[in-house]
């Protein structure tokens, strides 16, 4: 048996296989499986924001009736609609941790601290072993400039950190002026993991009927280049543990994330698609890699081919197509 464990936010888990919040975790039932299947650590499907304040406008709207410019009826039937959303959250996070063996982790898709840092208590309280806060806020307004919507996430970071003891991971996406500078600073801003990258809701067109609908629901093999370069370039240079996200599928790509740097990957779609008997095969076919290499631990290969530890770091920056291009001759 070869030594598979490792960290996920600082947590030690067992392996390097972490099921990434989704539909999979949104009950007991399926925790259970994805547990047994082999997952290091489970996030549970994220709270979203904007769905617990869609649904405490529209439900509110529907019982003021009368009292419309009662301001203390209208503060009690928007608090009491949030506050059922969180305490159905609060009892998952419960009955998970009674029920399986591994990390719990809650997750947050928001886009302010408004009243994520109460929200963060009660997770906290209610046994989560980590809370991994996945924050995007698309930059396609021309109003704020890159810095405003930079100074959001640390923020966020900040805040819930003041107010809980349990190791928090920021889900990010690859969207900034200066990525390698973000990251680096926010890999210093106290949290324990930065999770890269989103991956979130594309746009379609349905050209028959005119219509605009969703794109691919689930990530494809050859996206997890874009995590790639950037946890090769940044694994030397970060204060918390790198999780690469989007694009797992097998374990050729696990073993990637983990030479460049990665402390573990976050799975999902894989999972959609073969069921949970992928994790298995993941880690089986890994531990069948590292006999063949000789390792006996993840340690052992662990940022191997990360541009600090590369004879050729300047492989990393490159971004143009140049050797490729000149070598190919145009189709006739």
């Amino acid at each position: 048996m070869k030594d598979l464990s490792t960290t996920y936010l600082g947590i030690p888990i067992k392996n390097p296989v972490v099921i990434g919040s989704s539909g999979l975790a949104s009950s007991i039932g399926g925790i259970k499986k994805l547990a047994d299947a082999g997952a290091a650590a489970i996030v549970l499907k994220s709270v979203f924001e904007e769905e617990i304040v869609a649904e405490a406008d529209v439900t509110v709207a529907k019982q003021l009736g009368a009292d419309e410019n009662n301001l203390e009826f209208f503060d009690y039937y928007d608090y009491q609609v949030k506050n059922d959303v969180l305490e159905n959250y609060v009892s998952l996070i419960s009955e998970a941790k009674e029920a399986v063996d591994v990390p719990i982790i809650a997750s947050i898709n928001c886009s302010s601290y408004s009243e994520w840092v109460s929200y963060a208590k009660r997770i906290q309280s209610a046994g989560a072993d980590g809370l991994e806060l996945n924050i995007f806020k698309l930059p396609y307004g021309t109003k704020h400039s890159s810095e405003e919507l930079e100074k959001i996430y640390f923020d966020i970071a900040k805040k819930v950190k003041e107010h809980i003891t349990i190791p928090v991971g920021l889900k990010i996406a690859p969207y900034f002026t200066n990525l390698g500078n973000i990251i680096h600073r926010l890999s210093h801003s106290g949290v324990e993991g930065l999770i890269l990258f989103n991956r979130f809701t594309s746009i379609d067109f349905d050209i028959e009927n005119d219509q605009v609908i969703t794109g691919n629901v689930y990530s494809a093999s050859n996206e997890f280049t874009m995590p790639l370069r950037w946890i090769s370039v940044m694994a030397n240079n970060v204060g918390c543990d790198l999780i690469a996200s989007t694009g797992v599928h097998d374990y050729r790509t696990l073993v990637k994330m983990l030479m460049a740097g990665a402390s573990c990957t976050e799975v999902v779609s894989a999972v959609y698609k073969e069921g949970v008997e992928v994790i298995g095969w993941m880690l089986k076919e890994l531990e069948s890699w590292m006999e063949r290499r000789g390792y006996q631990s993840l340690g052992d290969f662990k940022g191997k081919l990360s541009q600090g530890n590369s004879d050729h770091p300047e492989v990393f920056e490159r971004v143009q197509f140049m050797r490729y291009f000149s070598d190919h001759k145009p189709v006739k």
